[in-house]
């Protein structure tokens, strides 16, 4: 990437949290007939905390203060392998698609480790909720990733992303990967129907149940890195949907990329307030629909090739 097109990346990466929470909450208060908080309004939530001093348990090590920055840390490097812009990334190399899902899984073993470092039964649990899901949510993942890297020859994510013709085999193969990326988007977010983010419900909480006893600074970085992988999910949406190739000018490409990251967020927030919080016992029913989206990704991309040769 040139550097006029690096440093728009990065002003993307760190700007766009702000911005798409904004415009998921701006969606459901619109939904429930009511104006809404500002768009900027997590920017201001972040500032507040920031200016507060974090309070420790007297039963936390290292541990637990190291945790949330790890969080925030895996999440801002796995955005410089993701093409926000719909064309290359700053860190791109083979397979980096494999280094962007072993960064989100260090953050989640991040997430878990400080929440049990509490020596909370109540965080725990919250804890083996989400290694539960993740267990569900990581094959699906891989074989989706693994497929669209075998059915449009690429190794890294612009190239795996980038568009590849309208024949059928490819649209269901994208189709199928849609499927499985948005439910990595709802469990690594902690969105609908996966989990609430806003739930005041105790025994049905998951994230915030491991966030209960940060505070501060070590809040606000848990709060955007939360942030940031749902702005980063959304990205990966909107590369994936996007129509325009290689052959079109690259800010029309960024441009169709960013108004598709606008209308992922928008469904979004459709979807958390259209539709119910699952059932624990029916989420896990629930994340196999990624599988079945990766298997039916597989199926038509085995089809693809055979007719081809």
């Amino acid at each position: 990437m040139t550097l006029p097109w690096t440093l728009a990346h990065l002003v993307v990466l760190f700007a766009s949290p702000i911005l798409v929470v904004g415009i998921i909450n701006r969606t459901k208060a619109r939904w429930a007939g009511r104006r809404g908080p500002p768009i900027l309004q997590t920017y201001f939530d972040l500032a507040r905390l920031l200016r507060k001093r974090p309070v420790y348990s007297a039963t936390t090590t290292p541990v637990f203060w190291v945790a949330p920055y790890v969080l925030l840390a895996t999440a801002a490097v796995s955005g410089l392998v993701v093409p926000l812009l719909g064309r290359g990334a700053p860190l791109s190399f083979r397979f980096d698609f494999v280094f962007f899902a072993y960064l989100w899984g260090l953050g989640r073993l991040a997430l878990m480790l400080g929440a049990l470092d509490t020596g909370s039964a109540f965080e725990g649990m919250g804890s083996s909720r989400e290694a539960t899901f993740a267990t569900f949510i990581e094959p699906a993942v891989f074989l989706c990733l693994g497929t669209l890297a075998s059915a449009t020859g690429g190794a890294t994510f612009a190239q795996m992303l980038s568009f590849h013709g309208v024949d059928p085999a490819m649209v269901v193969v994208r189709a199928g990967c849609v499927v499985a990326l948005t439910l990595l988007l709802q469990v690594e977010s902690a969105r609908m129907p996966v989990d609430d983010p806003t739930t005041h419900l105790e025994l049905t909480k998951v994230h915030e149940v491991m966030i209960l006893d940060h505070s501060g600074p070590d809040l606000a970085a848990m709060e955007y890195g939360a942030a940031l992988k749902l702005a980063i999910g959304s990205a990966l949406l909107a590369s994936l949907l996007n129509p325009f190739g290689a052959q079109s000018p690259r800010w029309v490409v960024a441009a169709a990329n960013v108004g598709l990251w606008v209308a992922v967020a928008v469904a979004v927030g459709t979807i958390e307030s259209t539709l119910a919080r699952l059932r624990l016992n029916a989420i896990p029913r629930y994340l196999l629909a990624a599988l079945f989206g990766g298997v039916l990704a597989l199926l038509a991309s085995v089809w693809r090739a055979g007719g081809a040769t």
